[in-house]
């Protein structure tokens, strides 16, 4: 290496070695790498690799790790929180390439994948054999995002979050070194449970090539249903009810009266009012999804709601859930020229109600528009703040609406992330949130595993 030549040009050349042209430093592939759904600043990385094993991937950490060169993960670069922005230049490590699935046994109902896996393409492949995969982002994020992220969405409620439907990991160390953790047994008490510790990580302790996953059957009956109501205090109260009582909804999202009126126009529910709105959708027996049903139906009847609207057809429901997963979109479609700043509070299920009657007060008094979603069965709940892009404000007063209503969040018992990860974009929070002590614990495990901070430098701390 010549005196003129940076550590990570010497590291682009030892990569090229081995993965020839999947070693790229093409400016347009460079900045579809530079960052992922998100209001961050775009900063591209000095290259892109393209892996396709985990030998390959252990090869280069262990070359950037050798000369202090970052590397940041990259999946399907769906992340909402600056998670995959390459902040200070590096590798960007593509794993989308690795998407096979390795191994799927019936009777154990497991699997083993690779990382650039979809949840979409697994429950294609497993339906056949009356398997699925429960964890429902809505977003085509890789599964092996969805860990990095610590991801859940719309299935959570019955069936766990990515935390509890992962039982094992093949990971790549910051120093190459390729580590398996878990087990294919649905219990263990053997040591410390690095599954854990790497799941939710944002690729900033190790990079994951492999990810055992517990599946589920396919239940016998399956139905969904909307219900409307004529303001939010009914809609939140119906929900805080439902989970009370301990009936097994499989599925119950809001949608405020902004994001059903962004819904209908871009998903074309013509059918629904621009009304505060409950999806549910039960999963069993027959007799045992009318029972979740008709329980469910009774509560909403008792505090305002307009009655069910049944999709008990497969076309019906995919609509209904393809309008959900879309939300997002339709959200930052209902305006020009808008980008969308999310919040991912999530709160105890008894103050769900202050916690999301609270936020419309503050979307309203801050002027700005918000539509409001969220997984309201975990106390999840999502704000997507439009930033007009033409206002040099607007970011920063998106920005504060998100402090407060983080800030009443976490008055509540909350958390400033329910799903979506800490990322940059809500680094700021983690000290009021956990206090200093346990962030200095955090910081001794990532300068135990990563002493010389190459994996995905500037996330989850601040500094």
């Amino acid at each position: 290496m010549t005196a003129e030549t940076r550590p990570v040009d010497h590291v682009i050349a030892a990569l090229r070695e081995f993965m020839g042209d999947r070693v790229t430093t093409n400016a347009s592939i460079r900045d579809q790498h530079a960052r992922g759904e998100d209001t961050t600043t775009p900063v591209q990385p000095d290259a892109v690799a393209f892996a396709e094993t985990t030998e390959e991937v252990s090869k280069t950490l262990a070359l950037c790790n050798r000369h202090g060169v970052p590397v940041v993960p990259f999946g399907a670069g769906t992340s909402l929180e600056g998670h995959v922005t390459p902040v200070r230049g590096g590798i960007s490590l593509d794993l989308s390439r690795m998407n096979a699935i390795l191994d799927v046994s019936q009777e154990d109902m497991d699997c083993l994948i690779e990382p650039g896996v979809t949840r979409h393409q697994l429950n294609d492949h497993l339906r056949d054999q009356g398997l699925f995969f429960p964890v429902d982002p809505g977003s085509h994020c890789t599964i092996g995002g969805m860990c990095a992220t610590r991801a859940s969405g719309t299935n959570a409620v019955r069936y766990g979050t990515i935390k509890e439907n992962v039982m094992g990991l093949e990971v790549v160390m910051a120093d190459g070194r390729v580590i398996n953790t878990g087990s294919r047994t649905r219990k263990a008490s053997n040591g410390y449970d690095l599954t854990r510790l790497i799941i939710g990580s944002e690729g900033t302790l190790g990079v994951v090539t492999k990810v055992r996953l517990r599946l589920h059957g396919i239940p016998e009956a399956t139905s969904a249903a909307v219900v409307q109501f004529p303001d939010m205090k009914g809609c939140v109260e119906s929900v805080i009810q439902v989970m009370q009582l301990g009936i097994p909804v499989a599925r119950i999202e809001l949608l405020d009266e902004v994001q059903i009126a962004a819904c209908i126009n871009y998903s074309k529910l013509d059918n629904l009012q621009i009304l505060p709105t409950l999806f549910l959708e039960f999963h069993g027996t027959e007799a045992g999804v009318r029972e979740q049903a008709e329980a469910v139906e009774a509560i909403a009847a008792d505090l305002g709601g307009l009655g069910f609207a049944w999709a008990a057809d497969q076309e019906t429901r995919n609509k209904l859930w393809t309008a959900r997963h879309n939300a997002y979109y339709a959200a930052v479609a209902s305006q020009p020229n808008v980008r969308g700043v999310t919040t991912d509070v999530c709160v105890p299920i008894s103050r769900l109600a202050e916690a999301i009657l609270g936020a419309k007060q503050d979307i309203l008094a801050s002027g700005l528009s918000a539509p409001m979603v969220g997984h309201v069965g975990d106390g999840n709940f999502h704000t997507v703040i439009l930033v007009d892009q033409d206002d040099p404000t607007a970011l920063d007063r998106a920005w504060a609406l998100d402090r407060q209503i983080v800030a009443r969040g976490l008055s509540l018992g909350g958390t400033c992330s329910g799903e979506h990860g800490v990322g940059m974009g809500k680094a700021e929070f983690l000290e009021q949130e956990h206090g200093m002590e346990a962030l200095d614990v955090m910081r001794s495990v990532k300068t135990a595993l990563d002493p010389k901070g190459i994996l995905n430098p500037g996330k989850i701390f601040r500094n």
